[in-house]
Formats: C-alpha cells, sequence, structure tokens
C-alpha cells in the first residue's frame, strides 16, 4: 500500500465516525507513524509504507475513530511552542490556554516566585520557567499521576520545578522553599476546573470521556474552585502579587466579583482569539493577609 493510500483509508475510517477533524487527524496519525512530515502526502505519496507501519496506523485510526484524543494516541501535545507529554491523566493543553499564559508573561520578571495551582502537565508553568530567569516555579495538583507526568516535562525540557502533591495550596505547608523564609509569592495562576457538573455530559466525546473529571468539573455552577483560589491566595501573596486565572467564555462577571470582594484591585478580563473571555487578572496590593476563620 502506498503513503496516499493508507491516508486515504484513514481518512475513510475517521470520516465515517463522524471525527470533526478527520483529514487533519489522518494526516498527522500517518507522519507519527511514519515519522514524515506535511510535505511527504504532497511530494512522496507514491511511496511504499511497510508493513508494520500499516498495521500501526490502521490501530492509530481505530482508536481515533473510537474518539480517543489525537494527543492520548501519540502521547504529546504542543503547547507554546513546547512539546509536552500527555495521557489520560492530565487536561490537554489548548491554545486558549497559551492566553492566559502570554498575560503572565506581560508582568512577569526574572526571578519571580509562581505558584501553578491545578498543574497537570505543569504545561503553564514550565512554560514561563521556559521563557524566564532564575525564576522559582511550584506546581501543586490533588493527581500523583498528573504530577509525574508533570515531573517527566520538567525532566524533558531540562527544567528545575516543584510539584506538590495535594489540593490546592494544601501541600505548601510541607514544602521549603530554595529561598530561605521566602513563602510568598509574585504570580498565582491558574487552569482550574470550571464547567458546571451538569454541562459535562454536553462536551464532546474525547473530552467528557477521555479527559479527567477531576479536571474539568468546577461543581453546581462552574465557581467552586474560584472561591477557594481566590479566598485563600491573599495568606500567599507579597503586597503586589498578581493572580491569574483562566475562565470560562461566561464566568467573568462572576469572577471578577469574587475577586473585587476579595479585597484585589486593578481587576481585568482578557479574551481569547475567538472573541471570548477567557483570561481574568487582578493585583494584591494590600499586604499579606491571613484566611479569616
Amino acid at each position: 500500500m502506498t503513503y496516499r493510500e493508507l491516508y486515504e483509508y484513514g481518512l475513510g475510517q475517521l470520516t465515517n465516525a463522524c471525527i470533526a477533524e478527520a483529514q487533519l487527524d489522518a494526516r498527522l496519525l500517518l507522519e507519527y507513524i511514519c515519522r514524515t512530515d506535511r510535505n511527504t502526502l504532497l511530494v512522496h505519496g507514491d511511496r511504499i509504507v511497510s508493513g508494520i507501519e500499516e498495521e500501526f496506523y490502521r490501530a492509530a485510526i481505530d482508536k481515533r475513530a473510537k474518539h480517543i484524543p489525537l494527543q492520548h494516541i501519540t502521547g504529546e501535545q504542543e503547547f507554546m511552542g513546547l512539546s509536552f507529554r500527555v495521557n489520560d491523566y492530565t487536561l490537554i493543553p489548548r491554545q486558549d490556554t497559551e492566553i492566559l499564559v502570554e498575560e503572565v508573561m506581560r508582568y512577569m520578571g526574572d526571578g519571580m516566585r509562581i505558584l501553578d495551582l491545578c498543574t497537570g502537565s505543569g504545561c503553564i508553568l514550565l512554560s514561563l520557567l521556559k521563557y524566564s530567569n532564575e525564576c522559582e516555579g511550584i506546581g501543586t495538583d490533588i493527581s500523583g499521576k498528573a504530577l509525574k507526568t508533570a515531573r517527566e516535562n520538567a525532566d524533558a525540557l531540562g527544567l528545575d520545578a516543584a510539584f506538590l502533591e495535594g489540593s490546592l495550596y494544601e501541600p505548601l505547608a510541607a514544602y521549603q522553599s530554595k529561598r530561605a523564609n521566602d513563602t510568598l509569592f509574585d504570580i498565582i495562576v491558574s487552569n482550574p476546573p470550571y464547567i458546571e457538573s451538569t454541562e459535562i455530559e454536553t462536551l464532546m466525546p474525547e473530552v467528557r470521556d477521555f479527559e479527567p473529571r477531576i479536571a474539568l468539573d468546577g461543581g453546581s455552577d462552574g465557581l467552586d474552585f474560584y472561591r477557594q483560589i481566590i479566598e485563600e491566595a491573599p495568606a500567599h501573596m507579597r503586597k503586589g502579587a498578581m493572580i491569574f486565572l483562566e475562565i470560562g467564555y461566561n464566568q467573568a462577571a462572576a469572577v471578577s466579583g469574587l475577586l473585587k470582594d476579595r479585597g484585589f484591585s486593578d481587576i481585568e478580563i482578557v479574551k481569547d482569539y475567538s472573541g471570548n473571555d477567557r483570561v481574568a487578572l487582578a493585583v494584591w496590593r494590600q499586604g499579606t493577609k491571613q484566611i479569616i476563620g
């Protein structure tokens, strides 16, 4: 079978399975299996593929036809120009989240201390560390298996970051900073679960059935994690520190209200490339304030 014939087989299978981007996925899987690039289909479509390549490609197409995410088949996803390992224990990094990273980069400086809550694959924190100098990065997540992936990503990128298992700020209590007596952060960033519980069943199968629900479910109104993150944030922020949160398209008013009520200032909402509200950011100007109650 030729390279093009194998691609056409994959395209047909994915089209019949109602995969939204059947052409793209059929090509990307072929390139992944055969270790080729996008020009091969145009220039070398008559190349004869090996039996093992055909076997592996058919198996990959069969998985994708079952709506298993492309990234779970290849085990990787590009984000901020970097390659990250992903699996079914981590949320797949998405282009919309690059807006969050880009906004943090607008304000961050070298040597800052960064806390990434719900870090997952570590893509947000590691991207920030990759494009800065001498920053200390700490990521927390409730999933030990997700953190294993984050550590693998850090090693692959040659970056030094601490990944702590536990809910949000909880594991910080036992962590010893590399900087003596420095327990406050310049930046807190998070892409927390923010989908309403009842909405999860309406998501596309790739998300609903294969991505970790704990990384999606934000409670009955989608705001559970924002409430806790925002309420407890000041106890971990130095004066003038900033918080950056990815939000759902319809959550700007609610998240802005939570930030305002907690005493944050300079609240701003940033849209993504599709024109949807995507990032809420704010400044803490009151100095460290311990959690009350």
